[in-house]
């Protein structure tokens, strides 16, 4: 059964679901907006395939040919994407039902384990999903430990838009801490090949209006930045609609920055469109089980699997 908690301070409320671990409502109190998309209705989240707020897992982004090694042996994944695989597979980490393991008024933590070979991959994951806040700054941590070496990869994929009125993010101003990005080839899978930003679309190492960066070529994001080294700043996102600003920081090596180009959700009540919201999924790099260049996503039986992530909400003076 689908059930939602809520943690709130003066600044915050933040509505959480035990389905996929999932961000609900990130709404700020001085401005009165909720600032990433949701689904309406909880019962909506059965079927939530935009990922909308999910953690995703145990392998979040894409696997080429859905299979890796480890230790000469071949471990081949469920497909949901042609041939490969993505955020998970069929059955990823967002659809799975979570348990709170505790939770406060400030604080709530979600557990899940996934058996052995489920969905392919190797050893018992147990995973956890701390959400936690402290006056307008939501944090999230993301832990597992599992009882074979295996791959992990997990992510948050809220879907960010700063706006009241969220019609698009064209407006919204951009800020990525990266000075090279990976090419993806035409399934959207890294190449190998890294390439600096500079003089093209993807620099946005100054803050960019997201629309000033589309061209007769390019017109929507989804790729993985690498993030400048030794650092934990991700991104800044600003919205000048709304006098709202998004800090993101983390400890991982990359972010996809996605702008939402294939949402698609009708009922009823509610309608998403596409280029709606966007995500800033901080992350190990895409197909890494298969690039030893990139850096590792290895976790062994002695190994605990640490993933944090703070978002700070501020109002633009």
């Amino acid at each position: 059964m689908i059930k939602s908690n809520t943690i709130e301070n003066k600044f915050l409320r933040v509505r959480t679901l035990n389905i996929g671990a999932t961000l609900f409502e990130v709404f700020y109190k001085k401005k009165k907006i909720n600032l990433i998309l949701n689904l309406g209705n909880i019962s909506s989240y059965k079927n939530n395939k935009n990922y909308l707020g999910a953690t995703c897992g145990r392998y979040a982004n894409r696997i080429r040919n859905s299979q890796f090694k480890i230790k000469g042996i071949n471990y081949k994944l469920t497909r949901n994407e042609g041939k490969n695989i993505l955020h998970g597979g069929k059955k990823g980490f967002d659809s799975k039902i979570w348990s709170v393991k505790n939770s406060s008024k400030s604080h709530i933590t979600y557990n899940y384990i996934s058996p052995d070979k489920e969905e392919g991959f190797p050893g018992e994951l147990c995973s956890s999903c701390r959400y936690s806040i402290k006056n307008s700054v939501l944090s999230i941590n993301l832990r597992a430990k599992t009882t074979k070496s295996t791959h992990v990869n997990l992510v948050n994929h809220a879907y960010w838009n700063l706006d009241k009125i969220k019609k698009n993010v064209f407006d919204h101003y951009v800020q990525i801490n990266a000075n090279h990005y990976l090419e993806n080839d035409d399934e959207n899978i890294p190449t190998g090949k890294v390439i600096s930003v500079d003089g093209t679309s993807f620099d946005f190492k100054k803050p960019s209006k997201i629309k000033d960066k589309f061209t007769n070529k390019l017109n929507s994001f989804d790729e993985n930045f690498i993030i400048n080294k030794n650092s934990k700043f991700i991104a800044k996102i600003k919205s000048s609609k709304s006098n709202i600003s998004l800090r993101i920081s983390s400890n991982q090596p990359g972010v996809q920055f996605y702008t939402g180009q294939h949402l698609k959700y009708s009922t009823d009540r509610k309608t998403i469109k596409k280029y709606q919201g966007m995500c800033f999924e901080t992350q190990g790099f895409p197909n890494a089980p298969n690039n030893s260049k990139f850096p590792s996503t290895r976790l062994d039986p002695s190994q605990t699997y640490k993933h944090n992530i703070k978002f700070e909400i501020e109002e633009i003076k």
